[in-house]
């Protein structure tokens, strides 16, 4: 398959590094080049513009960080609005909000262009083993053409019918749960340690009696160690998240009392120099505020 990927962050790497490996036509472009050096050295083309990414792509993926770039990728001068071929398919792998996918769905079907969202779960190494989850909505035949990538680039995809704010709708609310999760393990942790219990013993204890799942087992490990620098999601790029879940919570009138104090958090640990650290930082502001760090 004919496939282009724009942009190659973290997610975006371990994505199209899936895409190439499975011996898949593959065309990148990322606004900072170098990030395209070691897909250039599995095979891939690298363009030189979005619109030379979209160029002869029979499937063409964007991972993007917010709202704004996909707007500007999508619907800006030479964008893939402008560039992708008929019949093509523009599938957005980023978290997004509502709103904004919404628009750039109503953008393709006013232009007679096929979107499917596909945001995905899990954090970088995670998708670079194949092994995340995919949310997708869109057009069914567009969705079923996918599932061939789909199949490469994740552990499962969970079809969420042909409404595309369905998956953003989603994604926003499993990453306030998640979010809520870490903020919960943080609060634990700092508990436990100033009755002077073992970080280490405490993870033993909360992943083997109460949460044997991959977040609890993965963001708890961060805590324990406060390996804060193997980044998943910054705390700055949370923050995003914190703010999109409450955006769609606004927009059908629901109250997020546990997410508050996500939030809150967050806000405390990028105020005190620790925005680009992984989003599990907030346990250290946690430990911070309780006098241990």
């Amino acid at each position: 398959m004919k496939v282009g990927i724009i942009g190659l962050g973290r997610m975006g790497q371990g994505i199209a590094s899936r895409v190439a490996g499975a011996g898949h036509d593959l065309c990148v472009y990322n606004r900072t080049a170098d990030k395209a050096a070691a897909l250039a050295k599995a095979g891939a083309k690298i363009a030189k513009s979005v619109a030379g990414a979209c160029e002869g792509r029979e499937v063409l993926i964007t991972m993007l960080a917010h709202d704004e770039a996909l707007d500007e990728v999508t619907r800006g001068p030479s964008g893939v609005l402008a560039s992708l071929p008929k019949g093509s398919i523009h599938v957005a792998m980023g978290t997004h909000s509502i709103l904004a996918t919404r628009a750039v769905s109503q953008a393709h079907a006013d232009a007679g262009q096929l979107f499917v969202a596909a945001p995905v779960q899990g954090r970088p190494e995670v998708a670079a083993a194949g092994q995340i989850g995919i949310f997708a909505a869109g057009p069914a035949d567009a969705v079923t053409r996918c599932r061939p990538l789909f199949d490469v680039i994740g552990r499962k995809t969970y079809e969420a019918g042909t409404d595309q704010t369905t998956a953003a709708a989603i994604k926003v609310a499993h990453n306030m749960v998640l979010g809520c999760a870490i903020e919960a393990l943080g609060e634990g942790f700092v508990l436990a340690e100033k009755y002077g219990v073992k970080r280490q013993l405490f993870y033993e204890v909360l992943t083997d009696v109460l949460f044997a799942c991959p977040a609890y087992k993965g963001y708890g490990k961060l805590i324990a160690d406060e390996d804060y620098d193997k980044i998943g999601i910054t705390a700055r790029l949370a923050l995003k998240d914190a703010d999109l879940a409450f955006a769609a919570a606004e927009d059908v009138t629901v109250p997020l009392p546990s997410a508050n104090a996500w939030r809150d958090r967050l806000l405390g640990a990028i105020a005190h120099g620790l925005a680009e650290k992984d989003q599990s930082v907030i346990a250290h502001a946690q430990a911070k505020a309780s006098g241990l760090r």
